[in-house]
């Protein structure tokens, strides 16, 4: 009994291992066959991307050749356009070199005109300043000659006097009570009455004063210049101040400025010895200024004269004010009057316009009290219906 049992777990024993190898044996095929389905199907991925990778080569190559061909296609026609350009570049290039040419001629031909027609005026210029040259030899030939000396100054005189004053204002070559003719006599009202001047041009000792080689001949040309200077005053003095007649000082007029210069630099005795002779000299410039004031005190003498008339004028002026003022005052009058009236036609105004309101309150009251009439008959006829009995 024993026995058999052992027996019978032996068989089982043996059957099981059979059946777990029978199993086991399956799940190694099954095993098997997966792995190599899976080998497979590996090796058909691997395939198919090797054909895809040959695919894709073979495209890309397609694709490399058209790149290329389109890159040279690019290239030629990137060559051809630059083939253009540098020809069209070439072409504004030469224009513009054409152009630039024409306007550099233009231009010179321009300048050398311009350059003809300043030479035309440099040449005449230059005959001008010829022209000024022999006039200038001219005036020194008549400067050197006292006379004619004497007559540039004058007529120096007379056209500043001229051209500044009116012509009642002044009298050339006018003949005093002694005899004696003034150059030119400015008249002038009292005080200071007429002034007189006269025209001197000591040009012989200034020349000499300014042309001296040495200290002594300055010296000497100094010291005539300042004796013709002193002798011109006296004489002016003692012929052109006439108590009475012209005013107490008289004007001496040096028709150079350089002289009146040098005189009132370096001869400033001779100046105040002229103020004490009541002599006053004088330049072309101070000239001018002097009879500006002149003409001043002209307008000031006017001035005076007309004083009677405008003060003529300004007391009808006064008159014709107080007139207009009285008349003012008559209109403010009349408006005064205008508003009083206007202010009573607003009263009365005021006072309609109260009554028409308590005309239009009464008759609005009236229909107001109608109304109620008409509403209470009304609801009494209304009550009485209601009230009635209904008929049978």
């Amino acid at each position: 009994m024993v026995i058999s049992t052992g027996m019978i777990i032996l068989g089982a024993a043996a059957v099981l291992g059979a059946v777990l190898g029978a199993v086991f044996l399956g799940i190694f095929s099954l095993y098997q066959v997966r792995q190599n389905k899976e080998i497979h199907l590996r090796m058909e991925q691997n395939r198919r991307a090797s054909e895809e990778s040959m695919l894709h080569v073979t495209k890309s190559s397609h694709a490399l050749e058209g790149g290329l061909v389109q890159l040279q296609k690019a290239q030629v026609e990137s060559q051809s356009a630059f083939t253009r350009a540098l020809e069209e570049r070439l072409d504004k290039v030469s224009h513009r070199m054409g152009q630039s040419l024409e306007s550099n001629n233009k231009n010179t031909v321009e300048s050398l005109s311009e350059l003809r027609e300043r030479l035309a005026v440099i040449d005449k210029a230059q005959k001008n300043i010829s022209n000024l040259s022999e006039q200038m030899v001219g005036l020194q030939d008549i400067l050197s000659n006292r006379q004619a000396r004497g007559a540039f100054g004058e007529i120096q005189m007379n056209d500043l006097i001229s051209s500044i004053l009116s012509p009642s204002a002044y009298e050339f070559q006018h003949v005093l009570s002694t005899g004696k003719r003034a150059d030119c006599l400015i008249k002038l009202p009292n005080p200071p009455g007429s002034i007189v001047v006269d025209s001197k041009f000591p040009l012989e000792s200034f020349q000499k004063m300014r042309n001296a080689e040495n200290e002594i001949e300055r010296k000497l040309a100094a010291k005539s210049f300042q004796g013709d200077i002193l002798r011109h005053v006296k004489d002016i003095s003692e012929k052109y101040i006439i108590l009475g007649e012209t005013a107490e000082s008289a004007l001496m007029f040096l028709p150079s400025e350089a002289v009146y210069a040098e005189l009132h630099a370096n001869f400033t005795d001779i100046v105040e010895k002229s103020y004490k002779a009541r002599v006053w000299i004088v330049s072309p410039t101070t000239l001018m200024a002097t009879l500006n004031t002149v003409r001043a005190v002209l307008k000031d003498a006017v001035m005076r004269e007309q004083a009677g008339v405008i003060q003529k004028e300004v007391g009808k002026l006064s008159e014709d004010i107080d007139r207009l003022d009285t008349r003012v005052g008559n209109l403010r009058k009349h408006f005064k009057q205008a508003d009083k009236d206007i202010d009573e036609i607003v009263t009365s105004s005021r006072k309609i316009s109260s009554t028409m309101g308590r005309i239009e309150k009464l008759q609005l009251e009236d229909a107001k009290e109608e109304i109620r009439v008409d509403i209470t008959e009304t609801l009494v006829s209304d009550l009485t219906l209601t009230s009635l009995p209904p008929e049978e």
